[in-house]
């Protein structure tokens, strides 16, 4: 009998999880769509060289980092699927969020110092937390890149001699 009390209660613990788990990603995945379309105007290139255009430009480093804990259910679909091998959805949606998250925050600042584009875009993730080689526990996405502001913006920026 108790351990079929503790069954359920792992199974509704379980479930809980997996819901608002869920209700938390979608909702972190709307503000990321919305944020995205608002900044969309902003370019975000991975070359290492500015185009041509932007050559008078001034250069500024630009970045933006986020740390996502992952949450019990994926961590526990996570570990079954070790067991059979294959993909882990799980963290791959965890990743894809955390990334999309950094690069916004970047152009966030960005466009706070007055930036037309962001080249040489580069990334660096890291895992924090993990307990015991008991799952991820959080990632960390840092998102990097050059920003450039024209000579006019960056001049009034400049500290003054």
């Amino acid at each position: 009998m108790e351990s079929l009390i503790n069954l359920i209660i792992f199974l509704l613990l379980l479930t809980l999880g997996y819901v608002f788990g869920r209700m938390a990603e979608s909702r972190h995945y709307k503000s990321i769509r919305q944020r995205e379309d608002e900044l969309r105007s902003l370019l975000v290139m991975p070359k290492k060289v500015p185009p041509p255009q932007y050559a008078l430009y001034e250069s500024e480093l630009v970045m933006g980092n986020v740390v996502i804990s992952v949450d019990y259910f994926k961590t526990f679909v996570a570990g079954l699927r070790s067991i059979f091998g294959g993909r882990v959805g799980a963290y791959e949606s965890l990743l894809d969020r955390a990334r999309r998250e950094a690069v916004l925050r970047m152009q966030e600042q960005a466009q706070a110092i007055g930036a037309e584009a962001v080249y040489n875009l580069k990334f660096e993730t890291a895992r924090i937390g993990q307990s015991a080689g008991q799952g991820l526990g959080s990632v960390e996405v840092l998102a990097y890149g050059t920003a450039l502001l024209p000579p006019s913006v960056y001049s009034e920026m400049a500290p003054q001699a």
